[in-house]
């Protein structure tokens, strides 16, 4: 991993237009092409991001990242006025990274929906666990009853972040031209209301499951409706 430490000014172009105006960042360059551009404030997330695969092309003062996006090219630049500091780290082989596990629950609950898809939309049927993509798996892969392609992403509790993970797994699954027209839901025992927000206006359907009627522990809750 390099760490650039810069006064620098960046430009996104591609889906859309944005500039960063000069000042002090961190700039973060992984092994797997990742480049995210940080401030020292804002929490975990970066102003402006590629994700791979990319290519990097480095001149004096000035950085480009370009990545394919659809019949599209995203562009990142970074104009660097001052480096204050320019390390890099050897943090071993990108795929040699365990990652993170899914917790006792969310393995459980893929486990009981991959066994019983039909909670997740109507018709479902499962194609694959774990369905593999460049940069992660998605959790289940099925398909509906017109046999669409559906892709699944398990939480216990799916905040924003999940919908982001949903939405880069979509972009890669989709770049396939087999699965241009793959939809995806997001399934969880809750979803928090920001997280249905930005799932619906990306298009992503949110289903909240019962761990405890999966499980065969207690019957659904019936709707009774008047006539």
């Amino acid at each position: 991993m390099r760490l650039i430490v810069a006064r620098c000014d960046v430009r996104y172009s591609g889906r859309l237009n944005a500039l960063l105006p000069e000042a002090l960042r961190l700039i973060m360059v992984k092994a797997d092409g990742s480049v995210l551009v940080h401030a020292d404030a804002g929490g975990y997330k970066p102003l402006n991001w590629m994700t791979p695969p990319t290519v990097i092309e480095e001149t004096p003062g000035r950085v480009v990242v370009r990545k394919r996006a659809g019949a599209s090219e995203d562009r990142l630049e970074i104009s660097i006025a001052e480096i204050l500091s320019d390390v890099s780290h050897d943090m071993g082989a990108p795929d040699g990274d365990a990652g993170l596990e899914k917790d006792g629950v969310e393995a459980h609950l893929q486990e009981l929906l991959a066994g019983q898809p039909e909670w997740c939309g109507e018709g479902f049927r499962l194609v694959r666990r774990e369905w593999p993509t460049d940069i992660g798996p998605v959790d289940l892969m099925c398909q509906d009853l017109d046999e669409e392609w559906v892709a699944v992403e398990i939480k216990r509790v799916a905040g924003i972040e999940a919908v982001e993970q949903l939405t880069r797994y979509l972009e890669r699954i989709r770049c396939d031209p087999a699965f241009s027209a793959c939809r995806g839901v997001l399934a969880a025992q809750a979803i928090k209301p920001q997280a249905r927000v930005l799932a619906q206006a990306r298009g992503i359907e949110c289903i909240e499951v019962d761990l405890a009627v999966l499980r065969g522990e207690r019957q659904p809750e019936l709707t009774l409706f008047a006539a």
